[in-house]
């Protein structure tokens, strides 16, 4: 038999009042009188068995069991909070919010999205981009492209696309003096990463056979993967790009691919679209989600 939980208004005065140390302050947020909240707090003492408030020096002060309790109570109020949210957004069918990398938003997605806003003009998208995980329980997004083995908690996960990997580099660094015309002529070059991830150009280097030892040389390191092209463009060293990221440069003629050599992504990840479990069907997320899978083609 499960124990009788107490009543809500009385927890939301506890956790008012816990915060201010004050009945009044508490009465004057929750906008009730002071009274009112002495009264619920007395009730809700009766419910539990338990002194939650002590006086001292004129001042209130909580007792042991209510400093053991307070945190699992703020708690379900912040979990409480953050699902109103989210159930408001699944409601709100024209705003649609995703989280992407810069790279891959600039790159791919945004050339791309006048499609599906011809195809969905009631939609308004609005587009974030971060190199972390982002927290859909305390972020305000719908949905996201995230790269890895589409192995995260509570999310659904819908395989999108995988990206080989392979060298990119200026015109004129390719017709420079210094030959690249081997995978072992970049160790006369400089090797641009991205962030820590230099396990990228050993994976590359490996499928090359060129010893691996190469990406620990000194370079230069970026934390956005398109600063890193960007400096491939202006001569400044040899990159590794994706196919979806870099083909638009590669069309222009503002890159160049030295080898025909490609590796795949360590551990056959790739990008999957990704959404809470409880809103991954609302209307608008699943018709993005359809979208992202044609635009794939």
């Amino acid at each position: 038999m499960s124990t009788p939980l107490p009543t809500l208004n009385g927890l939301q005065m506890f956790e008012a009042a816990a915060r201010h140390l004050s009945f009044t302050r508490a009465a004057e947020e929750l906008n009730v009188t002071q009274t009112a909240v002495s009264h619920q707090i007395r009730r809700l003492e009766e419910q539990l068995g338990v002194r939650l408030f002590v006086r001292l020096n004129r001042k209130l002060a909580l007792t042991r069991e209510a400093q053991d309790y307070i945190p699992a109570i703020r708690t379900a109020f912040e979990d409480l909070r953050l699902a109103t949210e989210r159930l408001r957004r699944a409601r709100a069918d024209d705003v649609l919010t995703v989280s992407t990398t810069m790279s891959l938003a600039a790159k791919w997605l945004v050339p791309r999205l006048g499609r599906f806003q011809e195809a969905n003009p009631g939609i308004d998208v609005r587009i974030s981009t971060s190199m972390r995980l982002v927290d859909f329980r305390r972020e305000e997004i719908d949905v996201a492209i995230r790269f890895g083995h589409g192995e995260w908690p509570g999310l659904r996960a819908t395989w999108l696309m995988a990206e080989d990997i392979f060298p990119v580099c200026s015109p004129g660094l390719l017709a420079g003096a210094k030959p690249l015309a081997r995978p072992e002529d970049l160790a006369r070059h400089t090797l641009l990463h991205v962030g820590t991830r230099r396990d990228e150009w050993q994976l590359w280097l490996t499928a090359a056979g060129v010893p691996g030892e190469l990406a620990a040389r000194p370079s230069l390191t970026f934390d956005q993967r398109l600063m890193a092209l960007q400096a491939a463009m202006d001569g400044l060293g040899v990159a590794l790009g994706y196919q979806r990221i870099v083909e638009a440069d590669l069309a222009a003629g503002r890159l160049v691919v030295p080898f025909d050599i490609t590796a795949p992504r360590a551990g056959q990840a790739g990008y999957y679209v990704v959404a809470p479990r409880e809103t991954a069907d609302v209307p608008r997320i699943a018709r993005f989600r359809e979208w992202l899978l044609g635009a794939v083609g």
